[in-house]
């Protein structure tokens, strides 16, 4: 026979413990008034951009416009000459055809009689590595050069703290996400604009350049996200917490007894305070990624309740005249390895998305982690302990019945 454990013993030690981390994720999030609130919870300027040097610019000195377009996926950039009164003609350039800056400003100038090359990096710089901004006009002009940006793939990476270091400056509120790995030295910049229109993207340009040379900027993309939208958005996440607990609670106390659906709710509340004492002591950026993190370490602890509580329900009808801290005691053992091997197999996996990634996706596993710790914790002790305390109550209270029958 397996041996018994007792985890009874530790109802009361875990509990107090629990409700110490309570009052300490509590004290946190006033202390630090909130939440980081990541890019996707603020309302304001979404930009996306590299930190790639300046290739060359281009300049046009035509009667007719000039407009340049160009796919670094199909690899070939064109030069389409347009205007009244003219054939409208366009000019390809494969970059497998010209695989160097220098081929391409020679073939450029020899076609195009009015376009203007000006190279400001070394002409052996390969095709393959050129970067387009999506800010400004793609209409070429003698007045305003287009900036074509380059990045070899050995480029030393750069930190996200340089890049919250060069914001800090500015006169909004800033947040930086990576995108990809530090070597793509690409980020998601966020400034906080509760008034439209008050920050524009020439501004978080000429402010990164600043710090990282001029013409070294390239934005990938540039949103507007009103208050009205990220406000929305908040009130989703509360939302879909709220409707987890509401069907956790419906679920178990049809399935099981209420006193098992209450205490359900009692171990999400429970795992979601203990994510959100974590990210607030911590500071990391609450995104919508932490979102996915709480419902998932939710799904997953409400899982291994959901088993307890069947468990608990086989052994009561086994074993009818054993005490119910017994029984408890029973099923925890009897689950324990499960538990164990389910969460250790299921941690691999989570670190290896902690070790191999960065940004938001390394905090979303590390949120995983801890939240994966905590159910494990929630499911041996305070469930269990929760609902001991309710059998306790209800024993008392008919004992009271019966005296007071007598």
């Amino acid at each position: 026979m397996k041996k018994l454990i007792r985890f009874s013993k530790f109802f009361i030690p875990a509990a107090i413990i629990s409700v110490l981390l309570v009052i300490f994720g509590i004290a946190g999030y006033i202390y630090n008034d909130g939440f980081a609130l990541g890019v996707d919870f603020q309302a304001g300027l979404i930009q996306e951009v590299q930190i790639a040097p300046a290739a060359f610019n281009l300049v046009w000195n035509g009667t007719a416009s000039a407009e340049i377009r160009f796919s670094r996926s199909l690899g070939y950039i064109e030069i389409i000459i347009l205007g009244s009164g003219i054939d409208n003609r366009t000019f390809t350039f494969p970059y497998n055809e010209y695989t160097t800056i220098g081929s391409l400003k020679i073939a450029m100038e020899e076609q195009i009689e009015d376009i203007v090359m000006n190279i400001s990096a070394d002409e052996n710089i390969n095709t393959q590595w050129l970067i387009y901004s999506s800010l400004g006009n793609r209409l070429l002009s003698d007045e305003v050069p287009y900036i074509v940006h380059y990045i070899e793939p050995q480029s030393p990476s750069v930190d996200i703290s340089e890049v919250r270091a060069a914001m800090s400056g500015f006169a909004h509120s800033v947040s930086v996400q990576n995108l990809g790995t530090p070597s793509d030295r690409q980020f998601m910049i966020r400034v906080e604009d509760q008034e439209e229109g008050r920050v524009t993207s020439v501004e978080i340009v000429q402010t990164l350049e600043e710090h990282f040379g001029k013409g070294s900027i390239a934005v990938l993309r540039s949103d507007y996200v009103g208050s009205r939208f990220s406000k929305d958005l908040t009130d989703q996440a509360g939302v879909l917490i709220f409707l987890t607990l509401l069907l956790v609670l419906i679920y178990s106390a049809i399935r099981f007894r209420l006193q098992f659906a209450v205490g359900a709710v009692i171990a999400i509340m429970y795992d979601v305070l203990v994510i959100i004492a974590f990210v607030v002591w911590t500071r990391m950026e609450f995104t919508t990624l932490s979102i996915a993190a709480i419902l998932t370490i939710l799904g997953y602890s409400t899982n291994n309740t959901i088993i307890l509580f069947d468990r608990i329900r086989e052994n009561l009808r086994i074993n009818q005249d054993t005490p119910f801290v017994d029984i408890l005691d029973i099923s925890l053992t009897a689950i324990l390895g499960r538990t164990i091997i389910t969460t250790l197999s299921t941690m691999l996996a989570v670190v290896a998305l902690f070790v191999f990634t960065t940004g938001a996706m390394k905090d979303f596993a590390l949120a995983l982690l801890v939240g994966m710790t905590s159910g494990v914790f929630t499911t041996l002790f305070i469930v269990s302990g929760f609902i001991n305390f309710w059998e306790n109550q209800k024993n008392k209270r008919e004992k009271k019945k019966k005296l007071a029958a007598k």
